[in-house]
Parts: structure tokens; sequence; C-alpha cells
């Protein structure tokens, strides 16, 4: 008797369309739930060579907290490409200015380093407010 495993084909998966809300959450185990869900490692058929992971739309992302004090000790930092062009940005800054790159770029850190992670992230929406442009994809709100 021979066992062979289960390899869906990229038509055979079906996306899902989530809705989640950040208000009050904490902002590293929010973006682990997210990313999970991004790469599909929740689904019963996951391949990590494809990707079978679902979207993701957050809103209220400007309600994200962290804990201790890092808001107060926490930087980002990006690099423009031209000498001496490192520019840092504080977490208060940061979430008074663009709250909802804070979210975006914890969960980009956590999604694999190549091309199916930059696709990946593509499917995850993230918006400051309650209020979001995705009505159309009809998504599930979930409680994480």
């Amino acid at each position: 008797m021979s066992v062979k495993t289960f390899i869906p084909k990229p038509d055979q998966v079906e996306r899902k369309c989530f809705l989640v809300d950040a208000q009050g959450q904490i902002l590293g185990r929010f973006a682990t739930r997210i990313a999970t869900i991004l790469i599909g490692k929740d689904e019963p058929f996951y391949t990590p060579h494809m990707e079978c992971g679902d979207q993701v739309i957050v809103i209220n992302a400007k309600g994200i907290r962290l804990t201790g004090r890092k808001a107060k000790q926490k930087i980002y930092r990006r690099y423009t490409g031209y000498p001496g062009g490192l520019e840092t940005i504080s977490f208060e800054r940061m979430q008074a200015r663009h709250p909802e790159r804070i979210v975006s770029e914890a969960v980009r850190r956590m999604l694999p380093k190549n091309r199916m992670g930059m696709k990946m992230l593509k499917r995850l929406r993230v918006f400051a407010g309650s209020e979001h442009t995705h009505a159309a994809q009809k998504p599930v709100p979930i409680n994480l």
C-alpha cells in the first residue's frame, strides 16, 4: 500500500479574505498571527514552495500598542541609497504620521525573504482608521 502526499495545484487553492481589528493589540503577537495567515501555515494543505495563504485586511492600525518602554525606545531605520542617507524615526512619530507602516513593516519582516514573500505581502492591506475600501471582497471578520 502506498501513501501519497496531497500537494494542491495553484488553481485548487481557494483564497479567503479576512478582516482583522488592530485596536489595542500588541504589535509583535498581532503581526505573527497575520504572517501565519499570509503564509498559509494555518491551512491543512500548506506547502512550503507554494503560495497558499489568504488575504488580510487590517483596520485601526493607529490603535496598535507596544509593551514596556518600547514605545519610547523603538526606532525605525531606513537607508535612502545616498551617502549618509540613514534616516531614523521613532515609534511615536511613526504612529502619528504613518500608523499603517508600523503593522506592514512588522509583518514584512516575518515573511520569507524571497519573491514569494513579496507576493504574500501584496495580499496584506492596512488601514489607519476603521474604514476600508475592500468591501467588495466580502471579508470575514476574525478575532486574533
